[in-house]
């Protein structure tokens, strides 16, 4: 079968040249994975409505071989500018494809280009630490919820390809996303929050040892051929560190503002001064810092019990020139919660909780840093201060 497969392929037609991809050499590899077709081909010159029809041709070339969700196409580029390029040439999409459509994973190379919006959302918010271990995931994902509850609409993307664990913290570990008939990737949705994760397109038991470049096209896959539709707020939770994928991503989409995560002891805190460093250089403002797992507070004796140090953000911020957002103590709850799929802040019996009203502080300051809470002077003398009487 393998060998009337790669005879197809080699009859497929470039839509730019109106060659075949045989006559071009373009493709790289082609190749059963188990019951998978892995093809992969040079990309030079193709825009992205191309790489569709390219993709939709191959499906329909293969159909009676071997069914589309059996089917990997990947693509790679020397040249990765002219992709971008090729846009002013872009062509009309083929005709649109079931909803039901399994999502695919294309790995190439990413670019840094223009700063581009990400359609359909209101504000983005780049969550790093410099660090890994400190919890930016489970943060990141009780935030969002906590968002949601002023009536926001949030979104999360889960950018740490190396150790993606929003599947586990959200419940949906054997989600597949599917693609709607826009060619547009679906976001899984849990608890009312919308998020896409490399960990939906792998098996947990699989490292990834893939390089930057094709790390980032991954993201910006996630950034721009998602359906983001609606979103008040997008919280990417980046990975450690301040290499080449934080950089892409920031640098390819408008972000909007930074929150930094640390615990206070100090080998966390040298690493997060170096996370936010770079969002300094970046130009992006930096709503700031968070002091995580600040505290513990034991069940049996009521102590508290300063686990990684004491006040270290607070004093990293008065030197930085930074805000200070406020300490998340430790609870076993939000360990477990996260372990279980039930994220802390989507349980309503912990109201009452240091931790929960910590989340609550931290979301009140992330919204106010948007849209500042009016001057008491202004609205005593404003509009509104002549209605309600405080003018006097």
């Amino acid at each position: 079968m393998l060998e009337e497969i790669i005879k197809r392929l080699n009859l497929l037609i470039n839509p730019v040249t109106g060659k075949t991809f045989e006559q071009e050499n373009r493709w790289k590899h082609i190749a059963m994975e188990g019951d998978k077709l892995v093809a992969e081909y040079m990309r030079d010159g193709i825009s992205p409505s191309e790489k569709r029809e390219i993709e939709q041709k191959i499906a329909e070339s293969l159909n009676d071989l071997i069914i589309a969700d059996k089917i990997m196409i990947k693509t790679v580029s020397t040249q990765s500018q002219d992709v971008f390029k090729a846009l002013d040439n872009n062509k009309s999409s083929p005709s649109p494809s079931p909803a039901t459509e399994p999502a695919q994973i294309k790995a190439g190379h990413g670019t840094i280009d223009k700063k581009k919006s990400v359609p359909g959302v209101g504000k983005i918010i780049a969550i790093g630490s410099g660090k890994g271990g400190v919890g930016k995931s489970t943060f990141t994902a009780n935030l969002a919820l906590t968002l949601s509850k002023s009536g926001k609409k949030v979104g999360i993307i889960d950018a740490d390809i190396y150790g993606p664990s929003l599947p586990m913290i959200f419940g949906k570990r054997d989600e597949k996303p599917r693609s709607n008939a826009d060619k547009k990737i679906i976001p899984v949705e849990s608890f009312g929050i919308k998020f896409m994760s490399f960990g939906f397109f792998i098996n947990e038991q699989d490292p990834v040892i893939w390089r930057g470049p094709m790390l980032g096209g991954v993201l910006n896959q996630f950034l721009f051929d998602v359906d983001w539709t609606g979103l008040d707020y997008l919280l990417i939770d980046l990975p450690p560190g301040t290499g080449d994928i934080q950089l892409s991503m920031i640098q390819n989409a408008h972000v909007d503002g930074a929150i930094v995560i640390s615990t206070p002891q100090d080998i966390a805190l040298l690493d997060a001064k170096k996370g936010a460093e770079m969002f300094k250089k970046l130009n992006l403002p930096i709503i700031g810092m968070v002091e995580n797992m600040s505290s513990f507070v034991c069940h049996q004796c009521g102590t508290e019990h300063f686990i990684f140090g004491e006040g270290g953000v607070k004093k990293a911020v008065e030197i930085m020139g930074l805000n200070f957002l406020g300490k998340i103590p430790l609870e076993i709850e939000l360990r477990t919660g996260s372990d279980k799929g039930e994220p802390y802040m989507a349980q309503e019996k912990f109201s009452t909780r240091p931790v929960w009203n910590a989340f609550m502080s931290v979301a009140e300051q992330v919204e106010n840093f948007f849209v500042p809470a009016p001057n008491p002077s202004q609205v005593k003398n404003g509009f509104f201060g002549k209605i309600l009487g405080l003018n006097k």
